[in-house]
Parts: C-alpha cells; sequence; structure tokens
C-alpha cells in the first residue's frame, strides 16, 4: 500500500448541495431562504436580536470582576508530599521546590508557584521553598521537624 493508492471507502463523502443553481435542482429560486425578508438578503447577521425587546444581555445585571493581577498556585497537600517520599519520588534530604516536585510527577506545570495544603499528614523530615502555605500545613511540616521558607512578600501578607 502505498499513500497515493488511499481512498475512502465508496459513499463516505457526499458532494456539497450548490444552493440556489436553478429550478431543476430542489433548492433553486430561493435557495432555501424563505420569502424577502432581512434574513433572506446577505451581510446579515442578527445574534442577540430579540425583535425589538429587550435584550437578555441587557436585561440582566452586571457583576463582578475578573482581577487581571490574580495569581494561579498548584495546590499540593502534605499528604501528597509523604505519598512521594514514601515511593521514592522525592528525596528528603534536598528541598522541596516547584522543580522538584514537577520533576517527581506532583505536578504538572509550574504556574505562579505551588501552595501547600494542610490534608493529610506528614512524618519525614522536609524543608520546602514554595510560594505559599497555609498556617496548619507549616504546623504539620515543623512538628516533623522541617521547615517551610516563603517569599517575604507572601510571609508579610498572611
Amino acid at each position: 500500500m502505498k499513500l497515493n493508492d488511499l481512498r475512502d471507502k465508496p459513499g463516505a463523502t457526499k458532494a456539497r448541495k450548490r444552493v440556489a443553481r436553478g429550478i431543476g435542482s430542489g433548492t433553486g429560486k430561493t435557495g432555501g431562504r424563505g420569502v424577502k425578508g432581512q434574513k433572506s438578503r446577505s451581510g446579515v447577521a442578527i445574534n442577540g436580536f430579540e425583535g425589538g425587546q429587550m435584550p437578555i444581555y441587557r436585561r440582566l445585571p452586571k457583576r463582578g470582576f475578573t482581577n487581571i493581577f490574580a495569581k494561579s498556585f498548584n495546590t499540593v497537600s502534605v499528604g501528597r508530599v509523604q505519598q512521594a517520599i514514601d515511593a521514592g519520588k522525592l528525596d528528603v534530604k534536598e528541598t522541596v521546590t516547584a522543580e522538584t516536585l514537577k520533576a517527581a510527577g506532583i505536578i504538572r506545570r509550574t504556574k505562579d508557584g505551588v501552595r501547600l495544603l494542610a490534608d493529610g499528614e506528614i512524618t519525614a523530615k522536609v524543608n520546602f521553598d514554595l510560594a505559599g502555605a497555609s498556617k496548619a500545613a507549616i504546623e504539620k511540616i515543623e512538628k516533623s521537624g522541617g521547615s517551610v521558607k516563603l517569599p517575604e512578600v507572601a510571609a508579610a501578607a498572611e
């Protein structure tokens, strides 16, 4: 078999219907557009038009806004880190950063950083250098003998 021998099966593709090409075609004269009126003409786009009634997008109130400065963090639980240590994917001696978590397969991509949450238990003594962590997560890590290093800006805000 060669590439130039490849063909669709018979009947797999239909010929497109040529609209408005004479009365013998079955779709001649008005070409399936009905008779007269705005929608029978070309160049008509009336999306959202409700016949003069106030459109729904103007009837409903506007609400909220999108913060363009918002940061998107990956969230990783303390329990998930312990699982990776038990499986041998994370080294206890190394400082855990976003890059080491990515290399271990715990997160897929580093967004604006990683935020550590307190879900689960940790027994290993691990040092973290991350973008953020909850107070409960920091307590659990310090209880197990580890430490958490956060950026100064995040530490001042919390």
